[in-house]
Protein backbone atom coordinates (compact mmCIF):
# COMPACT_ATOMS: atom_id res chain seq x y z
CA UNK A 1 0.00 0.00 0.00
CA UNK A 2 1.01 3.76 -0.31
CA UNK A 3 0.04 6.99 0.05
CA UNK A 4 -1.47 8.22 -3.86
CA UNK A 5 -1.34 11.98 -3.27
CA UNK A 6 -0.55 15.34 -1.22
CA UNK A 7 2.64 15.78 0.81
CA UNK A 8 3.27 12.31 1.57
CA UNK A 9 2.65 11.02 -1.92
CA UNK A 10 4.28 7.92 -3.09
CA UNK A 11 5.81 7.09 0.48
CA UNK A 12 4.42 3.29 1.65
CA UNK A 13 2.13 2.33 4.03
CA UNK A 14 2.68 -1.01 6.13
CA UNK A 15 -0.34 -3.62 6.17
CA UNK A 16 -1.82 -5.51 9.07
CA UNK A 17 -0.28 -9.15 8.61
CA UNK A 18 -2.87 -11.97 8.10
CA UNK A 19 -6.25 -12.13 7.31
CA UNK A 20 -7.94 -10.07 10.42
CA UNK A 21 -8.35 -7.02 8.56
CA UNK A 22 -8.67 -5.80 4.61
CA UNK A 23 -7.13 -2.93 3.32
CA UNK A 24 -8.74 -0.81 1.13
CA UNK A 25 -7.00 -1.41 -2.36
CA UNK A 26 -5.11 1.68 -4.04
CA UNK A 27 -7.76 2.04 -6.52
CA UNK A 28 -10.88 2.15 -4.63
CA UNK A 29 -9.27 4.62 -2.28
CA UNK A 30 -8.25 7.14 -5.42
CA UNK A 31 -12.01 6.70 -6.22
CA UNK A 32 -13.07 7.74 -2.66
CA UNK A 33 -10.77 10.48 -2.70
CA UNK A 34 -11.98 11.65 -6.16
CA UNK A 35 -15.53 11.13 -5.18
CA UNK A 36 -15.83 13.31 -1.92
CA UNK A 37 -12.62 16.01 -3.21
CA UNK A 38 -8.91 15.54 -3.50
CA UNK A 39 -7.60 17.69 -1.01
CA UNK A 40 -9.19 18.69 2.48
CA UNK A 41 -9.13 22.39 3.86
CA UNK A 42 -7.68 21.99 7.72
CA UNK A 43 -11.03 19.25 7.49
CA UNK A 44 -10.99 17.21 10.85
CA UNK A 45 -11.14 13.14 10.06
CA UNK A 46 -12.78 10.45 11.94
CA UNK A 47 -11.14 6.89 10.29
CA UNK A 48 -13.19 4.46 12.22
CA UNK A 49 -12.59 0.43 11.94
CA UNK A 50 -9.02 1.63 10.39
CA UNK A 51 -7.09 -1.50 10.38
CA UNK A 52 -3.45 -0.07 8.95
CA UNK A 53 -4.61 3.65 9.41
CA UNK A 54 -4.40 4.32 5.29
CA UNK A 55 -7.72 6.26 4.83
CA UNK A 56 -6.78 8.52 7.51
CA UNK A 57 -3.26 8.81 6.63
CA UNK A 58 -4.51 9.68 3.04
CA UNK A 59 -6.44 12.78 4.21
CA UNK A 60 -3.36 14.14 6.18
CA UNK A 61 -1.12 13.76 3.39
CA UNK A 62 -4.38 15.59 1.36
CA UNK A 63 -4.38 18.36 4.29
CA UNK A 64 -6.51 17.47 6.86
CA UNK A 65 -5.41 18.83 10.08
CA UNK A 66 -6.20 16.23 12.21
CA UNK A 67 -7.44 12.32 12.44
CA UNK A 68 -8.14 10.46 14.98
CA UNK A 69 -7.72 6.48 14.31
CA UNK A 70 -10.20 4.20 15.95
CA UNK A 71 -9.29 0.42 15.86
CA UNK A 72 -9.68 -2.45 18.74
CA UNK A 73 -6.84 -5.04 17.03
CA UNK A 74 -4.22 -4.99 19.06
CA UNK A 75 -1.72 -5.87 16.08
CA UNK A 76 -3.36 -3.51 13.57
CA UNK A 77 -3.23 -0.69 16.43
CA UNK A 78 0.60 -1.01 16.72
CA UNK A 79 0.72 -0.92 12.62
CA UNK A 80 -0.65 2.74 12.59
CA UNK A 81 1.43 3.95 15.36
CA UNK A 82 4.06 2.24 13.34
CA UNK A 83 2.63 4.07 9.94
CA UNK A 84 2.22 7.43 11.97
CA UNK A 85 5.71 7.70 13.43
CA UNK A 86 7.73 6.49 10.07
CA UNK A 87 5.83 8.95 8.08
CA UNK A 88 6.58 11.32 10.75
CA UNK A 89 3.24 12.81 11.25
CA UNK A 90 2.42 12.58 15.25
CA UNK A 91 1.22 16.02 15.71
CA UNK A 92 -1.70 15.34 13.11
CA UNK A 93 -3.03 12.17 14.85
CA UNK A 94 -4.86 10.76 18.00
CA UNK A 95 -4.92 7.08 18.05
CA UNK A 96 -7.57 4.76 20.38
CA UNK A 97 -7.24 0.73 20.73
CA UNK A 98 -10.87 0.61 21.36
CA UNK A 99 -14.35 -0.57 20.06
CA UNK A 100 -16.05 1.65 17.77
CA UNK A 101 -19.35 2.21 19.86
CA UNK A 102 -17.55 2.53 22.85
CA UNK A 103 -15.08 5.27 20.93
CA UNK A 104 -17.90 7.44 19.70
CA UNK A 105 -19.27 7.92 23.09
CA UNK A 106 -15.82 8.95 24.17
CA UNK A 107 -15.25 11.38 21.00
CA UNK A 108 -18.70 12.96 21.97
CA UNK A 109 -17.29 13.39 26.07
CA UNK A 110 -14.20 15.05 24.24
CA UNK A 111 -16.30 17.48 22.07
CA UNK A 112 -15.10 16.38 18.56
CA UNK A 113 -17.38 16.64 15.92
CA UNK A 114 -15.62 15.74 12.16
CA UNK A 115 -15.52 17.01 8.78
CA UNK A 116 -15.06 13.56 7.21
CA UNK A 117 -15.44 10.08 8.15
CA UNK A 118 -13.91 6.39 7.15
CA UNK A 119 -16.48 3.99 7.94
CA UNK A 120 -14.98 0.56 7.00
CA UNK A 121 -16.31 -2.06 9.52
CA UNK A 122 -14.65 -5.67 8.81
CA UNK A 123 -17.52 -7.13 6.42
CA UNK A 124 -18.57 -10.07 8.50
CA UNK A 125 -21.04 -8.77 11.42
CA UNK A 126 -21.12 -5.19 11.11
CA UNK A 127 -23.45 -2.61 12.24
CA UNK A 128 -23.20 0.25 10.19
CA UNK A 129 -26.65 1.45 10.21
CA UNK A 130 -26.33 1.50 13.95
CA UNK A 131 -23.19 3.59 13.39
CA UNK A 132 -24.47 5.92 11.20
CA UNK A 133 -27.58 6.99 13.64
CA UNK A 134 -25.05 6.92 16.16
CA UNK A 135 -22.79 9.57 14.80
CA UNK A 136 -26.19 11.47 13.83
CA UNK A 137 -27.70 10.97 17.38
CA UNK A 138 -24.37 12.21 19.71
CA UNK A 139 -24.43 14.86 17.18
CA UNK A 140 -20.29 14.37 15.96
CA UNK A 141 -21.02 15.71 12.27
CA UNK A 142 -20.07 19.13 11.35
CA UNK A 143 -22.66 20.49 8.98
CA UNK A 144 -22.15 19.49 5.34
CA UNK A 145 -20.00 16.32 6.80
CA UNK A 146 -19.31 13.61 4.46
CA UNK A 147 -19.59 9.60 5.86
CA UNK A 148 -17.55 7.53 3.43
CA UNK A 149 -18.95 3.84 3.77
CA UNK A 150 -17.73 0.56 2.83
CA UNK A 151 -19.27 -2.70 2.74
CA UNK A 152 -20.12 -5.55 0.52
CA UNK A 153 -22.15 -4.48 -2.13
CA UNK A 154 -25.35 -6.91 -1.23
CA UNK A 155 -25.64 -4.64 2.39
CA UNK A 156 -28.31 -2.88 2.70
CA UNK A 157 -27.77 0.30 4.22
CA UNK A 158 -29.96 3.64 5.74
CA UNK A 159 -30.91 6.19 2.58
CA UNK A 160 -31.78 8.77 5.13
CA UNK A 161 -31.70 9.69 9.05
CA UNK A 162 -32.81 12.87 10.47
CA UNK A 163 -30.29 15.27 8.73
CA UNK A 164 -28.27 12.87 7.50
CA UNK A 165 -28.82 11.92 4.03
CA UNK A 166 -27.34 8.78 1.17
CA UNK A 167 -25.59 10.75 -1.78
CA UNK A 168 -24.18 8.56 -4.21
CA UNK A 169 -22.15 4.48 -4.33
CA UNK A 170 -20.19 3.25 -6.66
CA UNK A 171 -19.30 -0.89 -6.82
CA UNK A 172 -15.94 -2.68 -7.16
CA UNK A 173 -16.05 -5.84 -7.41
CA UNK A 174 -18.11 -7.43 -4.36
CA UNK A 175 -17.31 -3.75 -2.29
CA UNK A 176 -19.65 -0.54 -2.25
CA UNK A 177 -18.64 2.65 -1.61
CA UNK A 178 -21.46 4.74 0.19
CA UNK A 179 -21.17 8.24 0.19
CA UNK A 180 -23.50 9.80 3.02
CA UNK A 181 -24.07 14.16 3.93
CA UNK A 182 -25.11 15.40 7.23
CA UNK A 183 -27.54 18.71 5.76
CA UNK A 184 -28.47 21.36 8.20
CA UNK A 185 -27.00 23.08 11.36
CA UNK A 186 -25.60 21.28 14.62
CA UNK A 187 -27.39 23.63 17.24
CA UNK A 188 -30.74 22.52 15.81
Amino acid sequence: MRVIAGSLGGRHIKAVPGNSTRPTLDKVKESIFNAIGQYFDDDIILDLFAGSGNLGIEAISRGAKKCIFIEKSIHAHRIINENIDILKIRDYCEVYKIDAFIALDLLKNKGYCFDYIFLDPPYKNQKINEILTKLVDKNLLNNNAKIIVECLKQDELISEYKDLRFLKQYIYGITKISIFKKYGDNNE
